[in-house]
C-alpha cells in the first residue's frame, strides 16, 4: 500500500514538476526565496498593528516565532526520522525531471509548507472576522509551497503532509494564543476592578 502511494506520489510529481519550462525559472526561484516575501510581511504586520496597537502585536508576533520554531523541529524529526530523498536528490528520477534548484537535505516533508501554513492557519483563526478577505491569507502557503515542486525540491506528499503539521501546529498555537490573551485580560481585571 505505501509502494503505491509513494509511486503514485512519484507520478504526480513528475507530471506538475514536467509542466515548467525556463520561462518561469526565474519567477519561481523569486518566489521560493523567504527574503523574497518580506513586503507581504510588512504589510501583514502593518495591518495586524492598525487592528491590535504596537504591544498586542509584539505579542502576538511572539506566539509566531514560537509556532514557526516548534513546527521547524517537528519538521526536523520527520526528515531526519523517514530520511527521504528529494527529487532532485533521487537517482531513479533526478535524470529526466526538471532540477531548477538542488539541496542535498531530506525532504519528507516540508517545512516550507508545514511553516507557511502554520502561521497562515494560526493568524487566520485570529482575525477571520476583522478582514473580510483574509481567507486569501492561505494563496501564501500554495504559491510557496507549489515552488518546491516546480524547483525539482519536494514530492506533493511532502507538501500535503507539510501543510498538515502546519494545519495542527497553527491551530494548537492559536488555542495556546486564545488562553494567555483570556488569562491577561482576568489579570489585568484583577488589578483594576470595575468599580
Amino acid at each position: 500500500m505505501l509502494e503505491k502511494i509513494l509511486s503514485l506520489d512519484t507520478q504526480l510529481f513528475i507530471y506538475l514538476n514536467g509542466l515548467g519550462s525556463e520561462t518561469y525559472d526565474g519567477f519561481w526561484l523569486f518566489m521560493t526565496k523567504q527574503v523574497n516575501w518580506i513586503p507581504f510581511f510588512l504589510l501583514l504586520f502593518y495591518l495586524i498593528y492598525k487592528k491590535l496597537g504596537i504591544k498586542q502585536t509584539l505579542y502576538l508576533l511572539l506566539f509566531v516565532a514560537v509556532l514557526v520554531a516548534a513546527t521547524d523541529q517537528i519538521t526536523n524529526v520527520f526528515k531526519f526520522t523517514f530520511k527521504r530523498l528529494r527529487p532532485c536528490s533521487n537517482p531513479e528520477i533526478n535524470t529526466f525531471i526538471r532540477v531548477v534548484q538542488v539541496r542535498t537535505s531530506f525532504g519528507f516533508f516540508s517545512g516550507h509548507a508545514a511553516n507557511t501554513m502554520a502561521v497562515s492557519t494560526f493568524l487566520y483563526l485570529i482575525f477571520k472576522k476583522q478582514f473580510k478577505y483574509f481567507g486569501f491569507l492561505f494563496l501564501w502557503p500554495l504559491i510557496f509551497a507549489y515552488s518546491r515542486i516546480y524547483l525539482g525540491l519536494h514530492y506533493p506528499l511532502d507538501i500535503l503532509s507539510g501543510y498538515l503539521c502546519g494545519l495542527i501546529t497553527g491551530y494548537a498555537m492559536y488555542k495556546a494564543y486564545q488562553w494567555a490573551i483570556k488569562k491577561e485580560i482576568i489579570s489585568e481585571g484583577k488589578k483594576n476592578p470595575i468599580r
